[in-house]
């Protein structure tokens, strides 16, 4: 009977999963099988003829110049997760405590993230604007005569893309953090009070190694998410001037749907899920050190 009670559970339970697994096959894994196989093609969107070619596709992706200034860009881009944790942090702990307006301030925060990327954009551009934008105008009226230009120059839009980056994800990273913050024990804190330590003490020593396990799961998802990212970028430069802003998800997207060369997209695809795999396997392996469970 039990035996009978647990099948039914089981088959129950496939009966959940099966739609999302559904979805996961034909969105995700068969697309996946089909793009390495067009790795070593010349396919082309708008050409109906596809020849095998071998390795050709990674030999030019391995001498393309853009190619690695997009792993360039995609590296400075992943600077902005740990600034972003560390900031969300330091304001999850503000907020964990008696603060005026403190749920207000927690929405304003969060806000961002559930804000359209497009709107994003135009926002940012906005005030980005080097002549008469409201960021230029504050830097000159405290006196620098001659501020970045930002998103129009080469040598500062990328830094420009990190803090917009910053900024959006900074309240995902915050709302995560202070979940985790109000399960630390109240009688731990109180204990560290009353043997004398001070406040900075109690966060190095006591509330950033207990919530490392979360620290851990958003430094991997936010360096995911920050590698795959391309709609923000596409938005506010579409990965210019040049191809400073361009990183490899936006190189796909052009080599694929602008150029319509699928066989040289599958090839970068694929070497970004190899970066992918190496970013998780060493942060996995490293937080060994680092991560209290």
């Amino acid at each position: 009977m039990k035996t009978s009670w647990m099948k039914r559970q089981q088959h129950l339970g496939y009966l959940f999963i099966g739609p999302n697994m559904i979805g996961v096959i034909l969105f995700f894994i068969i697309p996946a099988i089909y793009s390495f196989y067009l790795m070593f093609t010349d396919y082309k969107f708008m050409s109906p003829d596809t020849k095998f070619v071998g390795l050709d596709n990674i030999q030019r992706m391995l001498g393309d110049e853009v190619f690695y200034i997009a792993i360039k860009n995609t590296l400075m881009f992943l600077l902005s997760v740990p600034v972003s944790i560390g900031l969300a942090f330091i304001v999850a702990v503000v907020l964990n405590r008696s603060v005026y307006l403190k749920k207000l301030l927690r929405a304003l925060y969060f806000m961002p993230y559930i804000t359209s990327g497009v709107a994003v954009a135009f926002v940012w551009m906005l005030l980005f604007q080097p002549n008469n934008g409201p960021i230029n105008g504050i830097l000159r009226a405290i006196g620098i005569a001659n501020p970045p230009g930002w998103l129009s120059t080469m040598e500062s839009s990328m830094y420009a893309v990190d803090i917009i980056w910053i900024w959006f994800m900074l309240g995902y990273n915050m709302i995560i953090y202070l979940a985790a913050l109000q399960e630390v024990s109240g009688e731990l804190l109180e204990a560290a009070k009353i043997d004398g330590a001070r406040t900075w003490q109690t966060v190095r020593s006591i509330l950033w190694p207990l919530v490392s396990p979360t620290t851990f799961l958003l430094l991997i998802t936010g360096l995911i998410m920050s590698i795959k990212q391309f709609g923000i970028i596409q938005a506010i430069t579409q990965g210019g001037p040049g191809n400073s802003t361009t990183v490899l998800s936006l190189f796909i997207y052009q080599n694929a749907f602008r150029y319509y060369e699928m066989g040289y997209a599958s090839a970068v695809s694929w070497a970004l899920f190899v970066i992918i795999m190496i970013f998780t396997v060493v942060q996995w392996l490293g937080q060994k050190r680092w991560v209290h469970y």
